[in-house]
């Protein structure tokens, strides 16, 4: 359906562009010039005896606006570096002085988070001198707002552990929610009531609008996204794909 809608769109307008093409350059050599549905007539034979032409407009159509948005992204990237990379708040997993880092947006909810934690764990265990630092980006409903409420109150309480806490609640089979975070959470050490009281800091809210402010600049709407040097990756592609970005940057 959605090429099927391109493909009308380019039509409309390569008709619309041929008309006024043709119709100047007739005039231009004083000749008399065609009739708009005599053009169109041609433009839409010409497409119909060449409708391959429609889907190579659609890739040209679709690999600028890719480029347009991987050039706004690097904008962001380098205005916002600190915040990406170096914001205070986030937790991360690896090496805190790796040479390159990768920034993850989740959700604790995210299917293909769930899956993209072995890439994470792979990715780590073959390179020692690489950084994960973690987005929590709470946007798949209220079980998730609260257990990443709850991820970020342990974090502030027992940094040291926030790296274990995140692969238990991650790797969990269950749908994440505020009982399973706080059970993990106490699992692992946590004093419930200072947990809870932890859970109350108004800069866990503002830590999450930040992040949601910072996906809207990136064009990040979904979860597992990346930024890995310059360039956003979208999805969860695997550890190879990831490990390609990690050495271009590198280089």
């Amino acid at each position: 359906m959605k090429k099927l809608l391109f493909a009308a769109s380019f039509a409309s307008v390569l008709a619309i562009t041929g008309t006024n093409q043709l119709q100047a350059q007739e005039q231009a050599a004083g000749q008399s010039a065609l009739t708009k549905p005599q053009i169109e007539g041609i433009v839409r034979e010409y497409l119909l005896a060449n409708p391959e032409i429609l889907l190579e407009v659609q890739s040209a159509l679709e690999e600028k606006m890719k480029a347009q948005q991987a050039a706004a992204s690097q904008q962001v990237i380098t205005d916002a570096a600190d915040q990406i990379f170096h914001q205070a708040s986030d937790g991360f997993i690896g090496n805190p002085d790796g040479d390159v880092t990768i920034v993850e947006f989740f959700d604790y909810n995210c299917g293909y988070c769930k899956r993209a934690l072995n890439d994470m764990e792979a990715l780590l265990a073959k390179d020692n001198n690489l950084r994960f630092v973690l987005k929590e980006f709470p946007i798949l409903g209220p079980d998730s707002h609260a257990a990443h409420v709850v991820s970020k109150a342990f974090q502030k309480l027992q940094p040291a552990k926030y790296g274990d806490f995140h692969r238990r609640l991650l790797g969990n089979q269950g749908r994440a929610n505020e009982e399973t975070a706080i059970r993990i959470a106490v699992e692992l050490g946590a004093d419930e009531a200072a947990l809870r009281e932890a859970m109350k800091d108004p800069a866990i809210e503002a830590s999450f609008a930040e992040t949601y402010n910072l996906a809207s600049r990136l064009q990040i709407s979904g979860t597992p996204s990346y930024v890995v040097g310059q360039e956003v990756v979208y999805g969860a592609l695997g550890a190879d794909h990831l490990s390609e970005k990690i050495e271009a940057t590198r280089q």
